[in-house]
């Protein structure tokens, strides 16, 4: 395999009928298709020395080049936010985010980002979009949790991949409003932008499919644990999903959850597991409860023995 970060690579078609950000992302696996799509959309790919589309068909024979530019350096200015890693290899990382930190910039957050505090911690991530280096998924601002960072394109390509396929373990852990009947099920239902207000999630005919699984750990007067497993990965899906079936997750005063015993969402990351792109080897990661979520478990639990 040629591994290149900067330069040009040519070489001759070897097959027919293929797209041509399919087969250079074939034959170069460290370059992602996201990656080789956007080197064709600048103008560094060209078929027989004219300059072509992603989707263009190739022909056997085909002299394709591919100039791979420098890196664009990160617009973002590294600060220096602690960050509590709970696993690092020359890879990726694997941070236990703090609720309150954004992942990455945003309309009114431009700075104070978990994406400046890995370049902080990771000074040469050039990989990604130049405002989110590294990052691979996200989680809300106000949910806490494990999330992975990625430090090279290759395994950026490789995490985005197991997503993409469905194959990373995400487990959370929310409590809801309510005692959540049966104490297993399934909520399948379309997310998209909601019709009125452009900021919030809803469930729509015409969103994107998504799929959560949950399971109860535990009942108290008012309230349910809930141990929850997204199997899409749509913004907001937890959220949206347990509202829309009329239990809205505690302290989520967006989606109909306000509560006086917290301030943000009782929503945590609490595993996160997938295969090491250095070995393929398969790793879970786990993450007990802030502290602010623990005690609201230990004063509902209180009242619930009254």
């Amino acid at each position: 395999m040629l591994i290149i970060s900067t330069g040009s690579i040519s070489f001759i078609s070897e097959e027919s009928n293929i797209r041509l950000d399919k087969y250079i992302s074939g034959k170069y696996r460290e370059l992602s298709r996201t990656r080789v799509q956007k080197l064709i959309e600048d103008g560094n790919v060209t078929v027989n020395g004219k300059s072509a589309r992603p989707s263009l068909k190739l022909l056997a024979g085909d002299q394709i080049n591919v100039t791979i530019p420098p890196p664009t350096p990160s617009r973002l200015i590294p600060e220096n936010i602690p960050l509590k890693v709970i696993y690092e290899d020359e890879d990726l990382l694997v941070v236990d985010k703090p609720a309150g930190l954004v992942v990455h910039p945003a309309p009114g957050h431009n700075t104070h980002t978990l994406a400046h505090a890995v370049l902080a911690h990771v000074p040469e991530i050039d990989i990604g979009e130049t405002d989110r280096p590294g990052i691979v998924h996200r989680l809300d601002k106000d949910t806490s949790g494990l999330i992975i960072i990625a430090k090279n394109d290759k395994a950026h390509m490789e995490l985005s991949e197991q997503f993409k396929n469905r194959t990373v373990t995400k487990v959370y852990q929310a409590l809801v409003h309510g005692l959540l009947k049966p104490e297993q099920g399934v909520v399948e239902a379309s997310i998209g932008r909601h019709p009125r207000d452009r900021k919030r999630m809803a469930v729509v005919s015409r969103g994107r499919e998504a799929r959560t699984e949950y399971r109860v750990i535990q009942y108290f007067d008012d309230y349910t644990l809930l141990e929850v497993r997204p199997k899409t990965g749509r913004t907001h899906q937890i959220r949206v999903h347990l509202a829309a079936i009329g239990y809205p997750v505690v302290g989520d005063s967006t989606y109909g959850g306000g509560s006086d015993l917290l301030d943000r969402q009782f929503l945590h990351a609490c595993k996160l597991g997938f295969r090491l792109p250095s070995s393929g080897e398969y790793r879970e990661f786990q993450s007990d409860l802030p502290p602010d979520l623990a005690r609201v478990l230990r004063e509902v639990a209180r009242k619930d023995k009254k």
